[in-house]
């Protein structure tokens, strides 16, 4: 059976990358939810009118929206999909994408329920990179310890640390 920690990691990816792909899906295309492209659309153009930086860069608000909807339906289908370490480089970049985008309403001065959902995500995203990257826990196994030519097996509790001498 798999270990809790396997299928926390495995629900969030899942979750996740879902998550990510509608999202990044409705910054793409109209075809799901025309009001809340409309809405992606508006949004973003308030973005780049409050970063000139961006416009000066040759930056559109239809490229910003469609270069970070793409980055998350990209993302979406790793952590979804792919095994292994490539899930962890997507939730690091789903990661710096939210923060980016927690900076962007911030910058507009959207209110709290604007956001909430990224902030949500945000905290989600970083649950699962620090889930991911703890080392599996591995079960005690028994040692044997000869002493005095007699053999017993120990406990890992019991046992002195490397290079201490235990005196009693």
């Amino acid at each position: 059976m798999a270990s809790p920690r396997t299928i926390t990691i495995v629900a969030l990816s899942v979750a996740l990358g879902l998550f990510f792909i509608f999202m990044g899906t409705i910054k793409l295309t109209p075809r799901l939810s025309r009001d809340a492209y409309n809405e992606m659309k508006r949004a973003y153009k308030s973005y780049v009118r409050a970063l000139p930086m961006l416009k000066k860069m040759g930056v559109s608000s239809i490229l910003l929206r469609k270069s970070i909807g793409a980055l998350e339906v990209v993302c979406g289908i790793v952590m979804t999909l792919v095994p292994g370490r490539p899930k962890d480089v997507a939730n690091f970049l789903l990661l710096l994408l939210v923060l980016a985008v927690l900076f962007f309403h911030q910058l507009v001065g959207d209110p709290l329920k604007r956001y909430a959902h990224a902030l949500v995500f945000g905290i989600l995203l970083t649950c699962r990179l620090l889930i991911a990257r703890q080392p599996e826990e591995q079960l005690p196994e028994k040692r044997i310890l000869s002493v005095n030519g007699d053999e017993q097996p120990i406990n890992h509790e019991a046992a002195p640390e490397k290079g201490k001498m235990k005196v009693s």
